[in-house]
C-alpha cells in the first residue's frame, strides 16, 4: 500500500517537473533553440500538426533558426504559422527554407519573462504539493479502514515529505537555470 502510494506520487511529481521543463522551453531567450517552435501548429492537409512533424528545424547560428519543410508547398503555411504564433518572430523565406531570426530581448521584456517563469515554477510547486496532500489523504483513509497502523502512516508521511522536498528543490533548480538564461545578455 505505502510502496504503491510513494511510487504513484514519484510518477506524478516527475510529470510536474516534465511539464515545467516543457513550458520553460517555450519561453524564448536570446538564443535560437529548435524546441522554441515545438508548440507551433500548422495546417497539413486539413489536420493541425506541430511544425517539427512537417519540417526540420535547426539552429544555423546562435540567433537564427532554419526551418526546412519536407514539401515545398508547405513553405508559406509554415511561415504564416510562425508569424501568427505568440512568439513575436518574423520569419523570412529564402529559397526552399525559412530563416527565423531571434530579435534581442529588451530589459523590460526580460523582466516580464522572469515573472512568467516564476509563475510557471509556482504552478509546478502547487501541483507537487497537491500530490502530497492527495497521498496524505490516502494514508489517513487507510488508517481509518485499518489497512495500516498509525506508526506506518507517520513513517509514510515523513517519506512523502522527503520526496516532496526533493521535487521542490528540482523545481527551484529549473527556475534558477531559466532565470540565468534569461538574464544572459
Amino acid at each position: 500500500m505505502i510502496n504503491n502510494t510513494t511510487h504513484d506520487i514519484e510518477k506524478r511529481m516527475s510529470k510536474a517537473i516534465e511539464v515545467l521543463r516543457n513550458e520553460m522551453g517555450k519561453i524564448r531567450t536570446g538564443r535560437a533553440l529548435p524546441s522554441l517552435l515545438d508548440h507551433v501548429q500548422v495546417d497539413y492537409y486539413g489536420s493541425m500538426m506541430p511544425i517539427n512533424q512537417v519540417a526540420s528545424i535547426t539552429s544555423s547560428d546562435a540567433r537564427t533558426l532554419m526551418v526546412t519543410p519536407w514539401e515545398k508547398n508547405m513553405l508559406s503555411v509554415i511561415e504564416k504559422a510562425i508569424l501568427t504564433s505568440d512568439l513575436g518572430l518574423n520569419p523570412a523565406s529564402t529559397g526552399g527554407a525559412i530563416r527565423v531570426p531571434m530579435p534581442p530581448l529588451t530589459e523590460d521584456r526580460r523582466k516580464e519573462l522572469i515573472r512568467v517563469v516564476r509563475t510557471e515554477a509556482e504552478q509546478s510547486r502547487v501541483a507537487i504539493r497537491n500530490t502530497r496532500r492527495d497521498a496524505n489523504n490516502q494514508l489517513k483513509d487507510a488508517v481509518k479502514d485499518k489497512l495500516i497502523s498509525e506508526d506506518e502512516e507517520r513513517r509514510a508521511v515523513e517519506l512523502i515529505q522527503k520526496i516532496t522536498d526533493k521535487y521542490i528543490i528540482e523545481v527551484d533548480a529549473v527556475l534558477h537555470e531559466k532565470e540565468k538564461d534569461l538574464l544572459e545578455v
